[in-house]
């Protein structure tokens, strides 16, 4: 028994000297990790919080939109960018204001709200409003900038709508070849994808046979 008290006894000195030389590490590494914990458990709290407040907005955005109620939109779309920002409700939210805008001709409005989807939206999201700014960008002739909205490479869903925009503008622009280039670019995509009904396929050709541009 005197063996085991000694063997105990050595074992209890030797941990003494190893929490003397390691206890405040190991005590600060356990604090920095509770503290983690507790920022992390926090921040996603708050998150969901947030999001719980931009979905309640959202609804309240399209049922604004579906009554036409023009100044209730504006507001809610801004508190979306203002507050909700980081949600993914606010790109969605913004991206139906800037539509319901274009539909009452505002098209100073629309840019504003689509130009914030393209830097905010991510993903397909972005795709869509880089889309219709650049459509916008069309109607007011501003080609390069269009064109330049539509340099940024799309999800594939999107990539023949893309090129058969960038035709247009280039039609729009008088640089007819660069038209054609782009407009067999879509039909090519449209195939690729086994996309090539009539619907899809028959406005594209016929914009390109219209160009009457030679291969030369």
């Amino acid at each position: 028994m005197a063996v085991y008290d000694l063997e105990e006894q050595e074992q209890i000195e030797t941990f003494k000297a190893w929490w003397k030389q390691y206890g405040n590490l190991i005590t600060w590494v356990i604090t920095a990790v509770a503290v983690v914990v507790v920022g992390w458990q926090g921040w996603q709290w708050r998150q969901n919080k947030l999001s719980a407040e931009a979905g309640t907005i959202f609804i309240a955005l399209q049922q604004a939109v579906a009554v036409d109620d023009v100044p209730q939109v504006k507001l809610l779309s801004g508190e979306l960018t203002g507050k909700f920002g980081g949600t993914s409700f606010a790109p969605l939210g913004v991206l139906l204001a800037a539509k319901h805008a274009l539909g009452k001709d505002d098209h100073e409005t629309a840019r504003i709200q689509l130009a914030w989807v393209v830097k905010n939206g991510g993903n397909e999201i972005t795709d869509i409003a880089r889309l219709r700014l650049a459509g916008l960008l069309l109607d007011a002739k501003e080609y390069d900038n269009a064109l330049r909205e539509l340099a940024a490479k799309p999800a594939p869903a999107f990539a023949a709508a893309y090129a058969e925009l960038r035709g247009d503008i280039q039609v729009a622009n008088g640089k007819l070849q660069e038209a054609k280039a782009a407009y067999q670019e879509a039909i090519s995509l449209h195939e690729a994808k086994q996309d090539n009904s009539a619907d899809v396929t028959l406005l594209l050709r016929q914009k390109l046979n219209d160009l009457r541009v030679s291969d030369a």
